[in-house]
C-alpha cells in the first residue's frame, strides 16, 4: 500500500517506528492547513514558519514517546494553538520587560545626571561660601548650617544682633551675585 493512502493512525504507528516516509507524509498532509490556521492567528509569516518548524522537529525528536490521545489532526491543531499562545505570552513578557528596562534606564540616567549636577552645584556653593570674609562666613554658616537665630549668634560671638543681620544680608547679596539668581534661589 502506498504511504499516501495510509490513515493517520497508520502513519503515526510507522512514525513511532522511526520511518522517515511516515513523518514526511504527515508533514505534507498537514503543513499547509496548519500554516493557514496559524497565520490567521498571528499574521506573521516568519513566526508561523518558526512555530511549525519547531512543532515538526519536536514530533520527529519525540516520535517514540509521542502521546496522541485523540486524532493526529486534533493533536497537531492543539499543538499549534498552544505554541501560538506561548509565543503571544512570551512576546508580551518581552515587550513589558523591554519597556520596563527602557524606563529604568531613562530614569536611572536622569537620576545619575541630576545627582551629578546637584553635587556640582553644592560644591560651587560651598566654594563661594568659603571665599566670604572670615567673620561673615562664620556668621552665615551659623545662621544657615546650624540654624541659629540672629540673637543666638550675637550672644555666641558677643556682637549686636544688628551686626549679625547685616553680615547675613551682605553674605546673601554676595552669593546671589556670584551664583546667579537661579542657583541662589535653589539653595537659599
Amino acid at each position: 500500500m502506498s504511504i499516501d493512502l495510509l490513515s493517520d493512525e497508520e502513519l503515526l504507528s510507522q512514525l513511532k517506528q522511526g520511518k522517515r516516509n511516515a513523518f514526511n507524509q504527515i508533514y505534507e498532509r498537514y503543513y499547509a492547513v496548519l500554516y493557514a490556521h496559524a497565520y490567521r492567528k498571528l499574521q506573521n509569516k516568519e513566526e508561523v514558519r518558526d512555530i511549525l518548524q519547531n512543532l515538526f522537529v519536536y514530533i520527529w525528536n519525540n516520535k517514540e514517546n509521542l502521546n496522541v490521545n485523540s486524532s493526529l489532526s486534533a493533536y497537531l491543531y492543539t499543538s499549534v494553538r498552544n505554541r501560538i499562545l506561548n509565543f503571544i505570552r512570551d512576546t508580551k513578557v518581552r515587550a513589558q520587560y523591554t519597556t520596563s528596562l527602557q524606563e529604568f534606564a531613562e530614569k536611572g540616567e536622569n537620576l545619575v545626571e541630576n545627582q551629578l549636577q546637584e553635587k556640582e552645584l553644592i560644591r560651587i556653593v560651598e566654594q563661594e561660601i568659603a571665599q566670604l570674609p572670615p567673620q561673615m562666613r562664620l556668621i552665615f554658616e551659623m545662621s544657615r548650617n546650624l540654624e541659629m537665630s540672629h540673637q543666638e549668634i550675637a550672644d555666641e560671638l558677643n556682637i549686636s544682633p544688628l551686626t549679625v543681620r547685616t553680615q547675613v544680608r551682605n553674605a546673601l547679596r554676595i552669593l546671589r551675585v556670584k551664583l546667579g539668581t537661579y542657583t541662589f534661589t535653589i539653595f537659599f
